[in-house]
């Protein structure tokens, strides 16, 4: 038999034992919490001292990767999934500081019993970070979640979240990030030290009734303007995202000084559901059109009311999109030549997948002669456009009069 085949035995001295056994304490929960939990638990036979090592580790990840285990070998039963982890959390010893699950839609629930006693271990145990990732039918938040006073990191998906009437709120909680969550309820919840929020298509989000004064990142999907105007008023807020996209129900994602809106957005602000808003636009110093068609004069009109609002703007990036055969150019082009308004702080700006048709062209002209400050204007035709309509746009815009005198023109070529 060649030495390929030949089999290799491996023996253990005392003095390997004794390594294992005496390893740092200060580095052992580290080492065990790095490894997948399946492989965590079998340390415990590398000797006796780490026979029950696992049961006090701090972080509990049992997600995606943990799951997959079970998928993998077809093991999605009550007795297999349910089990396994239900041999965790009986077991473990000490506290938990961060406590990572998903509930995959291959396993048949009759009841989230046994995850209510879970969530009731972990209450008892100083989580500090909290979570819960949900593939499978929705899930109602117990009450014992809310007697976790020491969380700093709240992640839910697909639940329902109703505070017991008596609850006020959680005082150490930093971060918030809801996903599909059902908001039921009304009481006031004081989040004292929440700094970031992020809601995604959540539902009843005017039941979630909080005070956040300390909010600086709010990102929302989804949800009524009223709610996120309540939010707005956070003294510490920088950083609010606002996007709405037809073809996911128009979802909101909303900007402070960095504002992200697309088409969909500035037809929703053209019809005057959100002038309220508008009072917030003079903080303001960087905008983002997204996805936008100036043959739309619904679009056309919000953009150009977002600028007049934004006196403070100075930096302006616009993508646009194809137009349709809807597109009213003559419209479009009649307003954009009727219109006169001074971009003062307007510094920078940038044309993303521009076709040259007429109101897109009339847009830039306005930009360059209402721009006393501007320094540099970049402009990126589409890929579909050819190289002599390219030249053509080029020849255009350097025409064009100019506000100011140091504005620079880069015309970049089109991404492949």
């Amino acid at each position: 038999m060649d030495n390929h085949h030949k089999r290799r035995y491996v023996t253990s001295s005392a003095d390997d034992d004794d390594i294992i056994t005496n390893f740092p304490e200060d580095l052992i929960n580290p080492i065990l919490e790095r490894l997948p939990v399946k492989d965590a638990v079998r340390t415990s036979v590398l000797s006796k001292n780490w026979r029950y090592r696992w049961t006090t580790m701090r972080t509990l990840d049992l997600q995606y990767q943990f799951s997959n285990q079970f998928s993998n070998i077809g093991a999605f039963s009550h007795n297999g999934f349910i089990r396994v982890i239900s041999h965790i959390m009986i077991h473990h010893q000490g506290p938990i500081s961060k406590f990572a699950l998903h509930i995959p839609k291959e396993i048949v629930l009759d009841s989230f019993q046994e995850v209510d006693q879970w969530m009731l271990i972990l209450s008892r145990n100083n989580l500090r970070v909290l979570d819960f990732r949900n593939s499978n039918r929705i899930y109602q938040i117990p009450s014992s979640v809310f007697s976790c006073l020491e969380l700093r990191v709240l992640s839910l998906d697909k639940c329902i979240f109703r505070p017991p009437h008596e609850f006020k709120g959680f005082q150490n909680l930093e971060e918030i990030i809801f996903s599909q969550v059902n908001f039921r309820g009304g009481s006031v919840i004081n989040l004292p030290q929440l700094k970031a929020l992020t809601l995604f298509r959540c539902s009843n989000v005017n039941s979630f009734n909080i005070k956040a004064e300390m909010l600086q990142i709010l990102r929302v999907d989804s949800c009524r303007e009223d709610m996120l105007l309540r939010l707005l008023h956070s003294q510490h807020l920088y950083a609010v995202k606002v996007c709405l996209l037809k073809s996911l129900n128009e979802l909101l994602r909303v900007t402070r000084f960095t504002f992200t809106i697309d088409g969909y957005f500035l037809k929703f602000m053209a019809a005057g559901k959100i002038s309220e808003w508008l009072s917030h636009a003079k903080w303001l110093t960087r905008l983002n059109f997204q996805s936008v068609s100036l043959g739309d004069l619904d679009q056309l009109h919000g953009a150009l009311c977002m600028l007049r609002n934004s006196p403070n703007v100075k930096l302006l990036r616009v993508t646009y999109m194809p137009m349709g055969l809807e597109a009213d150019l003559e419209l479009t082009s009649s307003y954009l030549e009727s219109q006169y308004q001074t971009l003062f702080m307007l510094q920078s700006v940038e044309m993303i997948y521009i076709e040259g048709t007429r109101p897109e062209m009339l847009f830039i002209k306005l930009l360059l002669d209402q721009s006393p400050h501007l320094k540099k204007m970049i402009i990126r035709p589409r890929a579909t456009v050819d190289a002599e309509k390219r030249l053509n746009i080029a020849k255009d815009v350097m025409q064009f009069p100019r506000a100011s005198t140091k504005a620079k023109m880069v015309f970049v070529d089109p991404e492949p």
